[in-house]
C-alpha cells in the first residue's frame, strides 16, 4: 500500500446528512466507492488519500483509495465535477465501509439520483 506522501492527491469530504451520503456512495463498485466533488484533475487509477467527516461527528476518517470515476469540469447534465474513489481492501477502510453501510441502512434501494448515476 502506498503512503499518503506517495499518492497523487489529498482530498477531503464533509458529509452533512444521510441524503448527501447516499448521493456520494457508490455501492455498485466492489468494496464501495465515494464520489468527492473537486475541481482538481485526476485520472483513472490515481491513488488518493481521502479524509471523510460524517455529519455531526468530529472524527476525521482516513480513506486510502484509487480513482475509478471522473466527472470533468463542464460536464453536461449539471453534474458536479469530481472523482469516485474506490475504497481499497486495506484494513483501514473497513471502519468507514461499515459506518457508511450502517448509516445508509434502508436507503440503498432509493431511486433518488446520485452524483454518478
Amino acid at each position: 500500500m502506498a503512503t499518503p506522501t506517495a499518492m497523487q492527491g489529498l482530498l477531503s469530504l464533509q458529509i452533512k446528512d444521510r441524503k448527501e451520503l447516499r448521493s456520494a456512495f457508490m455501492p455498485y463498485v466492489k468494496g464501495g466507492a465515494i464520489f468527492v466533488p473537486t475541481p482538481k484533475r485526476y485520472h483513472l487509477g490515481d491513488e488518493v488519500f481521502l479524509v471523510v467527516t460524517f455529519m455531526e461527528d468530529k472524527v476525521h476518517m482516513p480513506v486510502v483509495g484509487k480513482v475509478i470515476w471522473v466527472s470533468p469540469m463542464g460536464q453536461m447534465g449539471g453534474r458536479h465535477p469530481g472523482v469516485g474513489v474506490q475504497l481499497t481492501e486495506a484494513a483501514e477502510n473497513d471502519e468507514i465501509r461499515h459506518k457508511i453501510e450502517t448509516t445508509l441502512a434502508g436507503m440503498m434501494d432509493s431511486d433518488s439520483p446520485t452524483h454518478t448515476m
